[in-house]
């Protein structure tokens, strides 16, 4: 009866030791999140304000990684964005990715606010359990400049002639831009 009570013990502490993990794995990744957020956008409201939207373009184009890049040394964890509609194909979301944004523009659909969305969970791969984390980014006014509609006759020949293959036009105020994305090793 020993043996019983002392197993069902460590898998009860087992269980509170991952839930609480878990915990830590999420808030560290919103942090993570937010800052690449933060980062993002306020070099590209600079490069607006320093030279317009065809400047901005090099914010998304250069920085954006570099900016992931330096979030992923400083953490040891894979700090990406991706879409449904990439303007760079390096950015194509994985099938996890995929499904989760999916998850996302049915959600938003729904009515949930896309600034609220995020998800996660632990994904048993081929070397071993994987953290992944999903925060949406909402299309805000800044990004209509380059990414709505309505873009500037300019500012579309030089996505044209940088990104040929663009799928990331017509997106409104509030739509699902993409997602900043974690990966996290267990």
């Amino acid at each position: 009866m020993k043996k019983i009570l002392v197993l069902g013990t460590l898998a009860i502490f087992s269980a509170s030791a991952f839930a609480a993990d878990l915990e830590t794995r999420v808030a560290q990744s919103r942090l993570a999140s937010k800052e690449f957020m933060q980062s993002l956008k306020g070099e590209l409201q600079a490069a607006m304000k320093a030279g317009g939207p065809i400047n901005a373009i090099q914010v998304c184009r250069i920085r954006a990684p570099q900016i992931a890049s330096d979030i992923s040394g400083k953490k040891g964890w894979k700090v990406a964005r991706t879409s449904l509609k990439v303007r760079n194909s390096s950015n194509a979301p994985d099938a996890w990715e995929r499904t989760v944004l999916q998850r996302f523009e049915a959600e938003k659909l729904a009515g949930k606010d896309p600034a609220k969305m995020e998800f996660y969970e632990v994904v048993k791969t081929g070397n071993g359990d994987v953290f992944r984390y999903m925060k949406a980014i909402p299309a805000g006014k800044l990004c209509m400049t380059c990414h709505g509609s309505n873009i500037a006759p300019e500012l579309v020949k030089k996505i044209d002639e940088l990104y040929p293959n663009d799928q990331a036009r017509g997106y409104s105020p509030g739509d699902i831009r993409g997602a900043f994305t974690i990966q996290q090793g267990m």
